[in-house]
């Protein structure tokens, strides 16, 4: 089937929020375009600034591009006793990049930064993507496949199950230290 294929770099963040109150944070992008939704790595980087260089494909059937009208990516910050915290958003509209590539044939938007939004509306930080599509690939007919809860949660490694279990244990051992430390005169 006819169709187009929309390649999305997903480079890095600087300038965002930082919401752990401790620690080095660990950002990740979820990124959703119609029923697609992607899960990129845990960031490398520190503090304000991430980095990712990851490449995600999104296919584009003729008969659905009218349901594809943006990419949507939301940043997370993994967190110790949750799935993960929201530091804000990027959209960005792909009308005019889907109707200049089907002319063209292909389209190539350099990796350039985009504003990130928070909760309030207003912006912190910039996300740096860059986007490629090229028309009249073959498009394989399939279903979308949805994203399970369990893909959702970010994947533990050995090294951040140790390092989350010492911050843990810093972090009663100077509680009780302090509780200890008050009570005595």
């Amino acid at each position: 089937m006819e169709g187009g294929i929309l390649e999305v770099l997903l480079v890095n963040a600087e300038g965002i929020r930082h919401t752990n109150l401790v620690g080095r944070p660990d950002y990740y992008v979820f990124i959703e375009c119609g029923e697609h939704l992607y899960r990129s790595k845990i960031s490398s980087g520190e503090n304000e600034k991430a980095w990712w260089n990851e490449k995600f494909t999104f296919e584009f059937p003729m008969y659905d591009w009218k349901n594809l009208t943006h990419l949507k990516f939301t940043i997370m910050n993994r967190q110790l006793f949750s799935d993960g915290q929201f530091v804000g958003e990027t959209i960005i509209h792909l009308g005019g990049i889907i109707t200049e590539g089907c002319d063209r044939g292909f389209l190539e938007v350099k990796p350039a930064p985009y504003n990130v939004v928070l909760e309030d509306d207003t912006y912190r930080g910039q996300l740096k993507i860059g986007l490629k599509f090229i028309s009249n690939k073959d498009v394989t007919e399939k279903t979308p496949e949805q994203i399970t809860e369990e893909h959702k949660k970010p994947k533990p490694t050995e090294c951040g199950r140790i390092v989350h279990l010492w911050r843990t244990l810093w972090w009663w051992s100077s509680f009780f230290y302090s509780r200890d430390s008050e009570t005595q005169p």
